[in-house]
């Protein structure tokens, strides 16, 4: 098979069997593009839409802050973590927020968190952090 002369088919069939790799197929069809609701960016911003608590996985227990976001780049809907304590309060209905990735593995969900990827990082343009210390005031829109 591999003779003397054989370059040209092997060459042909290691380009017809790299589609049966997961990892190429994802890569050269851009499949993680099309999926992920940022489009491939780092940060994205949206309008909060409401305030939720959701549950955490076993075995923990308690309610994770988070709200449900519209993202203004093409309009999906996805739910983000509000970190900290009492930063759920500097958040209000119809604000633009900021959101960043939670670093899960493969892009995913983070610990005891259900389904919630992405967590806030700026409110109407200004840093949660310093809404929350109280070093900042919201701007009302």
């Amino acid at each position: 098979m591999a003779g003397e002369y054989g370059a040209r088919k092997l060459k042909a069939k290691r380009r017809k069997y790299r589609w049966k790799k997961a990892n190429y197929r994802n890569r050269i069809l851009q499949l993680k593009k099309r999926k992920d609701p940022f489009g491939g960016a780092p940060q994205a911003k949206g309008i909060v839409l409401e305030k939720k608590m959701v549950e955490q996985k076993q075995p923990h227990s308690g309610l994770i802050k988070a709200v449900r976001v519209r993202l203004l780049k093409n309009g999906k809907e996805v739910t983000a973590h509000v970190p900290r304590t009492g930063a759920i309060k500097c958040i209000g209905e119809h604000d633009q927020v900021l959101l960043e990735g939670m670093g899960g593995s493969q892009h995913g969900a983070v610990g005891s968190m259900w389904g919630i990827k992405w967590r806030v990082i700026a409110v109407n343009n200004i840093p949660l952090e310093l809404i929350r210390t109280g070093k900042k005031q919201k701007p009302v829109k």
